[in-house]
């Protein structure tokens, strides 16, 4: 599986713009001849979470339609980090997943809300899990804040996901601890992580990127640096089974114990 990061510098507030960028990114990620493009989180709004009312997607459909284009003109799978949408007078935090043929296949609204960035006040919390097939591979997609809590993945991740895809604006002041968490996360899963960070600033933030692809025994693979960039990486899948039957932990687990 080849994958592409698009890590982008999303303008605050813009969506005009931002969807212009990811555009482009998509655009230029399919020059690669990749399976699957990974964006990164809110990069329709960025956190401009006071402005809601006028500026997330209505149920989606404007980021739905471009990315199903996309999809389905350049014959890639798109996990469409995720954009703030307005649904039944609520605000989401919404992951949007198409495959090849531009068919909608997985919509995930953000579990965990970061409250240092006022998610908890402006964003309805999501309730289900994100797990979709890629080109017939088992993946699944969290975002961002949900990393820190591997209760959450794990329960996921016992279902067989190969690939964690994981969509951030993760600020710079924290992006040690984002190695940390995703390295983590990869070997206590046995799966690979593609995590897309974003890059820039908006008020009250600095992102750095650092975007990451980490196989199955947390090694890093590939990585981005701090300004907008494509990154590209192969995933061999067979690595996943290998790791998997020679260490296995989810055989090994006690989940009667866990509650």
């Amino acid at each position: 599986m080849r994958v592409a990061l698009a890590q982008l510098d999303i303008q605050f507030g813009n969506p005009d713009e931002n969807f212009r960028q990811v555009t482009t990114a998509i655009m230029k990620a399919a020059e690669e001849a990749v399976d699957v493009i990974v964006l990164p989180e809110m990069w329709n709004t960025g956190y401009a979470l006071t402005r809601l009312a006028a500026l997330a997607d209505l149920n989606g459909e404007r980021t739905q339609k471009l990315l199903s284009q996309l999809a389905k003109q350049f014959n890639v799978a798109i996990v469409g980090g995720s954009v703030a949408v307005e649904r039944d007078g609520a605000y989401y935090n919404e992951m949007l997943v198409l495959n090849r043929q531009g068919e909608l296949i997985s919509c995930y609204d953000k579990v965990h809300r970061f409250g240092l960035m006022g998610e908890d006040r402006y964003i309805t919390a999501g309730k289900t899990p994100n797990i979709f097939p890629i080109d017939g591979h088992p993946a699944m997609g969290a975002i961002c804040y949900d990393i820190r809590f591997p209760e959450w993945l794990r329960t996921q991740a016992a279902q067989g996901p190969e690939v964690i895809f994981v969509s951030a604006e993760w600020p710079t002041i924290r992006l040690p601890q984002w190695r940390i968490l995703l390295q983590a996360r990869a070997i206590e899963n046995q799966a690979f992580v593609v995590a897309v960070n974003r890059v820039g600033s908006d008020p009250d933030n600095n992102f750095g990127g650092q975007s990451l692809v980490i196989d199955p025994l947390g090694q890093i693979i590939a990585e981005a640096g701090s300004h907008p960039q494509i990154v590209t990486a192969k995933l061999d899948l067979a690595q996943v089974t290998q790791v998997r039957g020679s260490m296995p932990v989810f055989a090994d687990r006690r989940p009667e114990l866990y509650q």
